[in-house]
């Protein structure tokens, strides 16, 4: 029914008959009497097997006509974005900010990253307080700081350069900012850099 899968057939045929949680995700049980599929790890009663065919994804159980079980719910196994609930959002608006830096800039907003995200702003806020312990503003704030700091110790551009690449709007707020978090003027990190 799935494709040629004797191999794997056998490896899932004994992973569903022991509920090993070690296969829960990698493959489904297609229960052909009920029209159902389910994680192996579903705590219902095991049909018998004549009636069991595995399928290697939720997506190819549903092609083939079956639903998800309402018990296991394995359209939310594990990895996938429904298991990982809140937190893939929050991985998504942490590489946003960190890696294309999507708060750096003028009109750089949370509000605009939340919209982004199809979220409202109090919401993003709320889910990265939950999960990082920390508001995206912070950890913008963290990532322009660490990035500056690199470009320090890395390069040799002028400190205009440095707050500018590193995503701040002004040379004022990056003296500032990275005053505040080292204790210390960039100037200095850069002398202790070149002194080693």
């Amino acid at each position: 029914m799935f494709g040629d899968m004797t191999g794997e057939a056998a490896i899932w045929e004994r992973a569903w008959a022991e509920r090993d949680p070690a296969f829960d995700g990698a493959f489904f049980a297609c229960v052909r009497t009920t029209g159902i599929y389910c994680r192996c790890v579903c705590p219902v009663r095991l049909p018998f097997r004549r009636n069991v065919d595995f399928a290697p994804s939720a997506a190819a159980a549903e092609a083939a006509g079956f639903r998800p079980c309402l018990r296991c719910r394995p359209e939310t196994a594990p990895f996938s974005p429904a298991w990982k609930g809140t937190l893939t959002t929050v991985e998504r608006a942490f590489r946003l900010i960190v890696e294309d830096g999507a708060l750096d800039g003028d009109g750089a907003t949370v509000e605009g990253l939340a919209a982004r995200l199809g979220m409202t702003e109090r919401h993003l806020r709320r889910l990265f307080c939950r999960h990082l312990g920390a508001t995206p503003t912070a950890i913008a704030r963290t990532a322009r700081v660490q990035r500056a700091k690199r470009l320090l110790n890395e390069t040799g551009l002028t400190m205009t350069e440095v707050a500018l690449q590193a995503g701040f709007g002004s040379l004022r707020r990056f003296n500032a900012v990275f005053a505040e978090v080292y204790r210390c003027p960039p100037s200095a990190i850069r002398r202790k850099t070149r002194s080693y």
